[in-house]
């Protein structure tokens, strides 16, 4: 076997102007990059199956009596730009046992393959963190809760979800980052607890940029190891939004953006930055997922919806496909293939299985 995967790595940022006008009025947006196959490996080349434009990240596996294959995993570009929206006929499933000299292709309607509900192992939760220094308060205040609540509106499904949560911090100068609202699934509490933000919330007008970034991604790792508890799977996004840079001094550039770069896999990263005064490098290698940057506060909620598509998306990009595998008991072990085709592109990747105590009647 071979790795048939290109990796590009694409450094130019991506400018997007919405509005004619000088350079304070653009908006644009710095796109970040994937994850790998996660437990998977690459195809065997027996298969054929040539270059990938997608990349299948197998999170975890597992089987169940009389003979169900369940595979979850997260679909994305080789960009790592996420690919929601999948459903089971884009799936091909191959096996190769212990008789094949390659795959052989499982029937698609006599396996019962399907993309099932993942809410019963799955979790996603996302912290929304707020720049409240005094240039926030003073100035754009209320483009800045229109737009979180676009942003709540944006990432929390229509119905009530126990699968997907957020909670809302905020940050000042104070060694503190500040709750404004716990983890939960109701979007009308969390709507509620924007509009309640008052010009007069905070008491120290500096910034701690760098304490929010440390802060916030040890609550998202803490809420990812609560949620990943008796055999769930869990992702998290934390999305920092500020008008200007580290004023406190109180920790340093190097340890914030160590703890993102050693961060679990599964927290993606995501910054908005507002106004001439941020530092969109600095932003752009804290937001490691993706980080957009508005000219002026009559943009912020242009650039909130942008980071709220994709959040959504990466969180509807994890996929549960479960089917009914014709291997039996006594089999033993056998090597899996899964092949997705999104338009003109594809992408696969192996596993194995085993087939101890497998028989018929899957459903």
């Amino acid at each position: 076997m071979k790795f048939s995967l290109n990796i590009i790595l694409l450094f130019a940022t991506i400018g997007l102007f919405l509005s004619c006008g000088n350079a304070s009025n653009d908006v644009y947006f710095d796109p970040n990059f994937g994850d790998g196959l996660g437990k998977g490996i690459p195809v065997d080349d027996c298969l054929g199956l040539g270059t990938g434009d997608l990349v299948l990240s197998i999170q975890e596996q597992y089987t169940t009596l009389p003979g169900k294959v369940s595979i979850f995993f997260k679909v994305s570009d080789i960009d790592g730009r996420p690919v929601p929206g999948l459903t089971a006929d884009q799936f091909t499933i191959y096996e190769q046992g212990r008789n094949d000299a390659c795959f052989n292709t499982i029937s698609k309607s006599e396996s019962q393959a399907r993309i099932s509900p993942n809410s019963q192992i799955f979790s996603n939760n996302t912290l929304l963190v707020l720049d409240l220094s005094n240039s926030v308060l003073s100035s754009s205040l209320q483009e800045l809760k229109n737009a979180s609540i676009s942003f709540v509106n944006n990432v929390m499904p229509g119905t009530t979800q126990e699968s997907f949560k957020m909670a809302i911090y905020w940050f000042d100068g104070e060694n503190v980052l500040h709750l404004l609202n716990p983890l939960t699934a109701d979007k009308q509490e969390l709507i509620t607890a924007i509009q309640g933000i008052m010009d007069d919330i905070s008491n120290d007008p500096s910034t701690d940029l760098y304490g929010a970034v440390i802060k916030s991604t040890d609550i998202a790792s803490e809420l990812l190891t609560a949620s990943t508890q008796g055999g769930k799977i869990g992702a998290a996004s934390v999305v920092i939004f500020t008008d200007g840079t580290d004023q406190a001094s109180r920790y340093t550039q190097t340890a914030a953006q160590k703890k993102v770069d050693d961060a679990n896999p599964n927290i993606s990263f995501f910054t908005i930055g507002l106004g001439a005064e941020i530092d969109t490098q600095v932003l752009t290698d804290l937001g490691k997922t993706f980080s957009v940057f508005a000219g002026n506060a009559e943009d912020l909620e242009t650039t909130f919806n942008d980071i709220s598509q994709r959040v959504s998306e990466r969180a509807n990009s994890f996929y549960l496909f479960e089917y009914c595998s014709p291997k039996r008991d006594g089999s033993g072990e056998n090597n899996l293939a899964i092949q997705v085709k999104d338009g003109s592109r594809q992408g696969a990747v192996q596993t194995k299985f085993n087939a101890t105590g497998f028989t018929g009647g899957c459903e």
